[in-house]
């Protein structure tokens, strides 16, 4: 029986999606979302969850065998029923910069106008220009891409910043003028990485295309995330790797108008914990926490995450 395999309609989500399906012999079914529809912004719409919820009904009821997210745009809470059956080999977790004429981020002139629909990246672009006049941007890459030198004078913009992957995905590499190191530029939780989401149970009909690195890397970052308690509204950043068996993790909060942040890393042997991803995630987060995080950012993991008399 062929896998019937649920996506977004969007020509980045189709195409991430049948990276997807040909290792797995399945059949693509599209399915359509309110954020797909809408041309508000991100947070207005309730967050990244708006892009998973049809996707997560249309699994619920049966009507696909497995769907397939960009990682980073599903909510960190467990939808009661279904499960993550396979995290695939990760792709380039950094974002790009895209701007007219060449130019990287330090050449852009002072007030020029760079488009972004993500509050990390507003937080980031102001932390190193804060000159610069950061424009709220929503759609597809090609209408974001668009927009840089465009003729209207309304809608122009000198550059947006894009997820390096989802260009890769697109062919349109070319468009790139500057990528950012993640030490410096720490992405959203699981950038670059997709998850294929199943019915409890059915996890073997996707276990093939399953990366143990990509998995380890991707949900530490996202158990960060989750002891936040932080959404979509909220500007962090965060960058795992396994390196020679080692996994380290570190996650940034930025005030809003980037003006400050708090940094935190940590590391473990996989093999020396539980819950690796847990106890890791835990120790970052307790030390952001710890450090002042909740007044930096709209986070409501100040609450109880530390324990009673824990530090604050």
């Amino acid at each position: 029986m062929t896998l019937r395999i649920g996506t977004r309609g969007s020509a980045l989500a189709l195409a991430q999606a049948q990276t997807v399906a040909s290792k797995l012999g399945g059949e693509l079914v599209v399915i359509a979302s309110d954020g797909d529809r809408s041309t508000s912004s991100l947070a207005s719409l309730g967050g990244t969850g708006v892009f998973a919820a049809a996707l997560r009904q249309a699994l619920l009821a049966g009507e696909v065998d497995a769907v397939i997210h960009s990682y980073k745009d599903l909510p960190t809470a467990p939808t009661p029923g279904l499960t993550i059956g396979a995290v695939p080999l990760r792709a380039d977790a950094r974002d790009a910069l895209c701007a007219r004429d060449g130019l990287t981020l330090s050449e852009l002139p002072p007030g020029a106008r760079v488009g972004t629909g993500s509050p990390r990246r507003r937080a980031q672009l102001l932390s190193r220009r804060n000159d610069l006049d950061v424009v709220e941007l929503r759609g597809n890459v090609d209408t974001r891409l668009g927009r840089v030198g465009s003729d209207d004078a309304q809608r122009q913009l000198d550059a947006v910043i894009l997820a390096a992957a989802g260009l890769d995905r697109l062919n349109r590499l070319d468009a790139v003028t500057e990528r950012f190191g993640l030490d410096e530029w720490p992405t959203a939780p699981a950038q670059g990485a997709l998850a294929v989401e199943v019915r409890a149970g059915d996890e073997k009909s996707v276990a093939t295309v399953d990366h143990r690195t990509s998995r380890l890397t991707a949900e530490s970052e996202r158990a960060v995330l989750a002891l936040l308690e932080a959404g979509c509204a909220a500007p962090i950043g965060a960058h795992a790797i396994l390196d020679d068996g080692l996994l380290l993790l570190s996650a940034r909060v930025y005030r809003e108008d980037g003006s400050e942040y708090l940094t935190s890393s940590h590391a473990l042997y996989p093999e020396d914990a539980k819950d690796p991803v847990g106890e890791l995630a835990q120790r970052v987060a307790d030390e952001l926490l710890a450090s002042g995080a909740a007044e930096l950012a709209p986070i409501g993991g100040s609450r109880g995450i530390l324990g009673p008399g824990g530090a604050r």
